[in-house]
């Protein structure tokens, strides 16, 4: 076989040098002010885990998650103390200046709710409804079209949710009682994954007879397992062009639930898939809400989609690295520009895109600083004590001493009020 010939793995190759693919969908949906698809970047989402019916409570979590990052906040609304608590939560939003879309996620009486709480119909962006248990048998279809029209009515938008753990059961089991009738029946769950999508689909039909319009539909259909939750999306991608929510249902705790979502997100994302994400990840007991914003901003950015805050390069370490100087320099150069960036978004526009290195020792730290816009190359063990750093791929300085670190944390302030700061691009224009 001649080297220059051509295979499936050159052009999966080449393929993936090219980039992601293009979002899926042209439909963009507004939700309050922010459009999820229609060609606009991928929108991270947030939900509370408090009780609604606590006004306060739920404030400061929304506030959090909005400060955090979080461009759409989803509230639970259960019963007719959280559907009267929302225009409330919305009020003392307003007056924190905490602008961030709600989303009000009903299951089994959200009919019933925003029927009867006309202000919290209004006051929230989006509804939430799961066509699994929106209603059952002769009630299902009066119930979802009370919701969607109720969302015609208030100029709202929709996210029509189906969830592995709450399918309909009635679509699965005629569409079980079908394959096993045929010729050459599949497997249980191919017959689970077709349902799936199927409910989200037949019922955002369902939303556009009544006269939602498809720039008020977005779809999403939550499994939690990696390899189904892909195969489901990639059938609803190809079957659809409305916006699409991802998220790994039930993802779990810690590095697990980090882990899962970010493996089936990043897939789906690169494939052109999804407009819209959520982390739902376990938090520890008494643990950060936000951890869930910062992970989706994470792969978001490290993706190559949007840009968030300064990326810090750093090492690993090795046995070169015996110095836990450089750890620690990383840890506080990042500690200190995610404590800053509320800050520096509205006084240093574009910093988000700054690249930060912190290296450990002479191997690969000269050559990382130099890819960096500012980078430190720290001494390694046996290595002089000194401490060049690199400015846009020259060297700049070398640093040494008791004070390196707060001499290397003015250098990146220099950089940023130089480049980002309105004095400097003017200047620089």
């Amino acid at each position: 076989m001649s080297l220059m010939s051509s295979s499936p793995v050159d052009e999966m190759l080449s393929e993936t040098l090219a980039g992601p693919a293009p979002r899926h969908t042209t439909v963009g949906v507004r939700v309050g002010s922010v459009l999820v698809g229609g060609g606009a970047p991928v929108v991270v989402q947030s939900m509370t885990n408090t009780d609604t019916a606590d006004v306060d409570a739920t404030v400061a979590q929304v506030a959090a998650l909005a400060r955090a990052g979080s461009e759409i906040v989803r509230i639970t609304v259960d019963r007719d103390e959280a559907a009267a608590a929302v225009p409330k939560i919305r009020e003392r939003l307003d007056r924190l200046g905490v602008t961030v879309p709600l989303v009000g996620d009903f299951h089994y009486i959200g009919h019933q709710l925003l029927a009867d709480h006309p202000a919290c119909a209004e006051a929230l962006e989006k509804y939430r409804i799961n066509p699994g248990n929106v209603g059952f048998k002769d009630k299902k279809d009066r119930q979802f079209s009370a919701i969607v029209e109720i969302a015609i009515k208030h100029g709202k938008s929709v996210r029509i949710g189906a969830n592995w753990g709450s399918l309909d059961q009635e679509l699965l089991t005629h569409l079980m009682n079908e394959n096993a009738a045929s010729a050459n029946p599949r497997e249980a769950r191919w017959v689970t994954r077709e349902a799936m999508v199927q409910s989200a689909l037949l019922s955002a039909a369902r939303a556009e007879e009544i006269g939602l319009g498809r720039d008020r539909i977005i779809l999403s259909a939550k499994v939690s397992a990696v390899q189904d939750l892909i195969a489901v999306y990639q059938e609803l991608a190809r079957r659809s062009d409305y916006a699409i929510h991802l998220g790994l249902t039930e993802a779990g705790m810690g590095s697990k639930g980090i882990v899962s979502s970010s493996a089936a997100i990043g897939i789906l994302l690169q494939q052109g898939i999804g407009d819209t994400i959520r982390y739902s990840l376990t938090p520890e007991p008494g643990g950060d809400r936000t951890l869930e914003v910062k992970t989706a901003q994470e792969l978001l950015q490290t993706m190559g989609f949007r840009a968030f805050v300064p990326l810090v390069a750093a090492c690993p370490g090795c046995g070169r690295t015996t110095s836990s100087v450089f750890q620690e320099l990383a840890r506080d150069i990042q500690n200190w520009i995610s404590s800053s960036m509320p800050e520096w978004r509205r006084q240093y526009p574009g910093v988000e895109g700054l690249n930060v290195a912190v290296m450990g020792c002479i191997v690969n730290g000269p050559g990382e600083s130099k890819h960096a816009h500012i980078g430190i190359s720290l001494p390694g063990t046996g290595e002089q004590p000194t401490a060049p750093v690199f400015i846009d791929g020259r060297k700049a300085v070398t640093l040494r001493g008791p004070t390196l670190a707060q001499d290397f944390q003015k250098i990146v302030l220099d950089y940023i009020e130089k480049n980002y700061g309105l004095t400097g691009r003017d200047a620089a224009e």
